[in-house]
């Protein structure tokens, strides 16, 4: 953990659910900023204190460590009312938040009538439904594309502010009305976020001038992504995909810095593959098998609630991931999950259409065709959650770490085994290296 470089960005490499939450919450104790660079509150990062459990959806993991400052960069939709109730959670518990938290003046804020287009829009298109959390993501993003959004940093000016929300309502309920959804009050939001401004405004800063301050004077940051690489709205599987830049690349866009600041890409990928909502899964499970790996591993959205989907490890989804990320490095997660295995097995490569494919396809239709080509690989049976070195871990889990980094192209650096902050193991140099 002492050799963090001065900007690290974690990132999911598969389809979000990763275990980025708690990669995060382990680097964190190590840095002196954690900041968000998109997503909103369809987020979910779970964390584990010494059994403590704690379900972040919008405010950095980083803030379970006293005195890490924690900020929301512009590349966020921030859902205030979601964001409060976070906050003063935390306060509850003990967690002394408030004051570390920074909220970028460029984040646009998503509102009521954000999550009944959403919701509206879903129940439109039937079965041809996307699967979103419901929490008004994608049309909080389209309203800052169309540039019609509000901004955290227009309440400065509350006449300015309650003119530009009672247009946008004035849109957005044009705009449910053809959907059939349900109105938005708009005097009620008015009042409502008007209410919110004297406690908003301290929050307001420039993150990306506090992170490029802290990287000249020799601090280290760590920028936090939701969701994975294959949400991506330009590189994952769309469009059955998330609104924003999911990848590293959306580090430096949602935060303020330029690209060069970047130092790590640490991907974090789970020991097999899972993914929630609609769209293509080559290596989905059939049901008892899938149902019996979201028992053993939990597979329940933080979020949603919802049953995440299963398959085997799939090594192209991966290799996909980083080369679009740029990984310098791996953390896989839940290994302690395929304990019980007689057998594991690694996608290592698709056919479509009767030809062999070593690269992920770039449309939906031939991803849909696609058949997984597994490799099967012994399995362990015996426990690893006691493990604190890669020494400790049988020898066959370390050959299955082995081969993913071999079919990946990047070193592993960290495992973990299981939820708490000491079942992590720094690898280093990559299982291959050690």
């Amino acid at each position: 953990m002492d050799k963090l470089k001065r900007c690290t960005v974690v990132v999911g490499a598969q389809w979000g659910d990763e275990g980025k939450g708690k990669i995060v919450d382990v680097l964190a104790a190590h840095v002196d900023i954690v900041a968000r660079y998109q997503g909103g509150a369809n987020a979910g990062h779970t964390v584990d204190v010494a059994g403590d459990e704690f379900i972040l959806h919008q405010i950095p993991s980083g803030i379970l460590h006293p005195g890490k400052r924690c900020l929301l960069g512009n590349g966020v939709v921030l859902d205030l009312d979601q964001f409060f109730t976070e906050l003063d959670g935390l306060e509850a518990r003990g967690i002394d938040a408030e004051a570390r938290v920074g909220i970028s003046g460029r984040a646009h804020l998503l509102l009521e009538y954000h999550k009944r287009l959403d919701r509206a829009s879903e129940q439109r298109r039937g079965v041809e439904k996307i699967g979103t959390t419901g929490k008004g993501i994608g049309p909080a993003y389209e309203d800052k594309v169309a540039r019609r959004g509000l901004r955290a940093g227009d309440l400065r000016d509350a006449a300015r502010a309650e003119t530009l929300l009672r247009l946008a309502v004035e849109g957005a309920n044009h705009r449910l009305r053809d959907a059939g959804g349900e109105l938005v009050d708009g005097e009620e939001l008015v009042d409502t976020l008007l209410a919110a401004r004297d406690r908003v405004l301290p929050l307001i800063t420039d993150t990306g001038q506090e992170i490029h301050e802290a990287i000249r004077q020799g601090q280290r940051v760590l920028l936090e992504g939701a969701q994975g690489a294959l949400l991506d709205i330009d590189h994952g599987t769309y469009p059955f995909v998330t609104s924003s830049n999911t990848t590293a690349a959306g580090a430096a866009t949602g935060t303020g810095i330029g690209p060069t600041a970047l130092e790590t890409i640490l991907g974090v990928v789970k020991a097999y593959t899972t993914r929630v909502g609609s769209g293509p899964l080559p290596t989905e499970l059939a049901a008892e098998l899938g149902d019996r790996l979201r028992k053993l591993g939990g597979e329940y959205g933080a979020t949603t609630g919802r049953p995440r989907r299963c398959g085997w490890f799939d090594a192209v989804v991966v290799r996909y991931g980083a080369r679009v990320n740029g990984l310098t490095g791996l953390a896989l997660t839940k290994l302690d999950v395929l304990d019980s295995f007689d057998e594991v097995r690694i996608c290592t490569g698709y056919i479509i259409d009767g030809q062999h494919h070593q690269h992920f396809p770039d449309d939906l239709a031939r991803l849909e065709r696609a058949e997984p080509v597994l490799e099967t690989m012994p399995g362990w049976r015996s426990d690893t959650t006691r493990a604190r070195s890669l020494q400790d871990l049988p020898p066959e889990a370390q050959a299955y770490m082995s081969r993913i980094e071999e079919l990946v192209g990047v070193p592993m650096e960290y495992v973990s085994v299981g939820t708490q902050r000491d079942q992590i193991i720094r690898v280093g140099t990559g299982v291959g290296k050690a």
